[in-house]
C-alpha cells in the first residue's frame, strides 16, 4: 500500500554536511506530522525533528541551529539538511510519516527502512 524510501546517508567528517531525504509513495490519501528519528548503538530511538503539514518544525535540543526539517507535501517527501555534524550525531535515521488512506479511515504510522550516517575522521 505505502512505500517509504530514505536515501542521502553516508560517512562525513566532522564539521561537514548531510542532506537525508524520505518519500512516500503508494494509495495516500494525506500526511499530516513529517518526523525524523535516530538510534545509535545501544540507544532507544530518539525525536530528531518533526514538521506537520502547515510546516511547523519542532527539533531536538541536541541538533537545534544545526539541523533543518523540510517537506514538499506535493512529492510527500521530507527532508534533513544536517549541517556542522558532530561524532555523537553517528546514528541510523529513521523517518516516520503519520498519515491517512483514506478520507474515513484512521491515521497510521509509516517508518522508512533507515539509512546510516557515520560522523568521524
Amino acid at each position: 500500500q505505502v512505500q517509504m524510501v530514505e536515501s542521502g546517508g553516508g560517512l562525513v567528517q566532522p564539521g561537514g554536511s548531510l542532506r537525508l531525504s524520505c518519500a512516500a509513495s503508494g494509495s495516500i490519501f494525506s500526511i499530516n506530522t513529517m518526523n525524523w528519528y535516530r538510534q545509535a548503538p545501544g540507544k532507544q530511538r530518539e525525536l530528531v525533528a518533526a514538521i506537520t503539514r502547515g510546516g511547523s518544525t519542532n527539533y531536538a535540543d541536541s541538533v537545534k541551529g544545526r539541523f533543518t526539517i523540510s517537506r514538499d507535501n506535493a512529492k510527500n517527501t521530507v527532508f534533513l539538511q544536517m549541517n556542522s555534524l558532530k561524532p555523537e550525531d553517528t546514528a541510523v535515521y529513521y523517518c516516520k510519516v503519520r498519515l491517512k488512506l483514506g478520507t474515513l479511515r484512521p491515521e497510521v504510522d509509516y517508518w522508512g527502512q533507515g539509512t546510516q550516517v557515520t560522523v568521524s575522521s
